[in-house]
């Protein structure tokens, strides 16, 4: 269980280091395909280096009931 934690914060951590190397987290709008983008480029980790560029560009938002 232990290792899989550290497994899985190490993957994620990778994750975030690629996404400010892509200069998501100071550039470009922030609405949702934005932090769509950055939470699936944290979660890709690893593969990012590897080739994998996802980006989420559009998402629709349901908007609350009158």
């Amino acid at each position: 269980m232990r290792i899989g934690s550290i497994i899985v914060l190490v993957w994620l951590l990778i994750g975030v280091v690629a996404a400010a190397q892509r200069d998501y987290f100071d550039s470009g709008p922030v609405n949702c395909a934005g932090f769509g983008t950055i939470a699936v480029t944290v979660i890709a980790g690893p593969l990012n280096y590897m080739g994998v560029n996802p980006k989420v560009a559009d998402c629709d938002v349901p908007q609350p009931s009158p």
